[in-house]
């Protein structure tokens, strides 16, 4: 602590008037936030190495002019350093700015061009990033090798595979491993590879409640390495909490090819994604080790509700019609793994299908065939479909929230609602039934409607260990179904 003070001080001038510890990040670093004349963010690190990489790579990164932290100051000893404050609110990250429309599986359309500009910036970052760029400086290893390979691909192994409880004959497996080192390591790696690129490893820069306002900048790339693009788009696009839903994952990856384009304009497009579809199924493998180690054998629950569960719902997507002939017992260990009772919701019990619409094309039928549930008009709630400004968006953009939420008392009409609907779905569960609809219908089904489904939809999920399927009748691209993440 005594080293941050005397690099606050050397750089301010002054003593900072407060000394706040940070939420711990993934690695063993220390974040604190140093209040005073200006707010600085100071990093104690066990590891001189691993300290040194990240201060080259800012400092690097910086003169290419990526959007990364400025680094201050370092201490002598190189395990304390200050660098900038990139945003005080939990918003300022992008992770926190999404994690709602990851539950909903509804991204809204500002969130939308947050994660597109993400992924042009990505480029910037993996090809002039990688313009003069000293590779020996990295750590804990300079380039994606097969030694890199081989320790991700036996971290699935040993901290989960085995802990699952799938008998595997390993030597066969080691064989198909053998080949996908081969082939992974035959796909071009002349780019810096970040490695850890995710969303909670952006930030906002600026007014979070204006995201389109707002740069982004980057953290916590002191892992990155030269190695082949295609590793950061699968990490990215395929984080397992983020669940964005198929269309999203394919306007990503598009928006990232278009970008690419500039500096690769004679690029293969099949081979790019024949590359990028092998990358996801190694990456995955690699997060199930790592989700596995803190599940499994650190006992927490956390990951293995929240991580593996999402993360094996993205290998079965990606084997489901596909398998990868390549490496064919891998294929049938990933067949019984991803089919593990487990991991797979045998969606029995109950189903509550959440619908807006709009009044003036009538009232939604039951295809259940059961009558009943519940139909809310929200139309004496203000409108903000009234307004020239919010006519061409929805109750998914934020635009649209922010009035619903000051100028309607449309939060507090919910929790009439919630109240309601909770008790029928106690009611429903305990008596095994298998079928609840819950409509909600405004003027055009845009805006109050779309607003309301979505809130509950997110409610209902988060309170009760039951399946609901959410849709807009009138905006159908936003329907979506949320399985249960508890189990009974």
């Amino acid at each position: 602590m005594e080293r941050l003070r005397a690099l606050y001080e050397q750089f301010v001038g002054s003593q900072p008037t407060e000394i706040v510890l940070m939420d711990k990040a993934g690695s063993n670093r220390q974040y604190y936030r140093l209040h005073g004349e200006r707010s600085i963010v100071g990093v104690i690190g066990e590891s001189r190495e691993e300290n040194d990489a990240f201060i080259y790579m800012a400092r690097h990164f910086r003169e290419q002019g990526l959007s990364v932290p400025e680094v201050y100051g370092v201490s002598d000893d190189h395990m304390a350093y200050i660098q900038e404050d990139l945003g005080k609110k939990p918003e300022n990250i992008l992770w926190n700015k999404i994690r709602r429309s990851a539950l909903t599986h509804a991204f809204t359309s500002e969130e939308k061009e947050l994660l597109r500009r993400t992924m042009r910036d990505l480029v910037d970052i993996q090809f002039r990033g990688s313009r003069g760029f000293d590779y020996n400086n990295c750590y804990p290893a300079k380039c994606f090798d097969e030694r890199s390979i081989k320790w991700d691909l036996n971290y699935f192994k040993y901290c989960f595979l085995k802990a699952t409880g799938v008998v595997f004959n390993e030597e066969k497996l080691e064989n198909d491993f053998d080949r996908m080192t081969s082939d992974l390591l035959s796909v071009p790696s002349n780019t810096f590879m970040y490695r850890d690129f995710q969303s909670r490893n952006v930030m906002l820069v600026g007014d979070a409640d204006h995201p389109a306002e707002c740069k982004l900048a980057f953290i916590d790339f002191q892992g990155g390495r030269q190695g082949p693009y295609y590793y950061d788009v699968a990490s990215f696009v395929w984080q397992a909490r983020a669940k964005y839903p198929d269309d999203l994952k394919k306007d990503l990856v598009k928006t990232y090819l278009e970008k690419l384009r500039e500096y690769q304009p004679d690029l293969d497009e099949k081979e790019f994604y024949d590359n990028l579809r092998l990358f996801v199924l190694f990456r995955t493998l690699q997060v199930l080790g790592a989700y596995g180690f803190r599940g499994y054998f650190e006992k927490k629950p956390d990951f293995m509700k929240n991580s593996i569960v999402p993360a094996i719902a993205n290998l079965r997507k990606l084997v489901i019609n596909k398998p990868f002939t390549r490496y064919p017992y891998l294929s049938l260990v990933i067949d019984e793994l991803v089919n593990l009772k487990d991991f797979v919701s045998e969606d029995k019990g109950l189903t509550v299908r959440v619908m807006s619409f709009a009044y003036k094309k009538g009232i939604p039928h039951d295809s259940s065939g059961n009558g009943g549930g519940f139909v809310f008009d929200c139309r004496a709630l203000n409108n903000p479909g009234k307004y020239d400004k919010y006519k061409a968006f929805t109750g998914l953009d934020q635009n649209v929230i922010d009035f619903l939420q000051k100028e309607s008392t449309i939060d507090k009409w919910l929790e009439h609602v919630y109240a309601l609907v909770d008790e029928s779905v106690e009611r429903y569960v305990k008596r095994s039934f298998t079928d609840l609809m819950v409509c909600f219908g405004c003027t055009g089904g845009q805006h109050r409607s779309v607003y309301a489904a979505e809130h509950l939809a997110e409610h209902i999920h988060d309170k009760f260990n039951v399946r609901v399927e959410l849709s807009h009748r009138e905006q159908p691209d936003h329907e979506r179904t949320l399985n249960p993440i508890d189990k009974p």
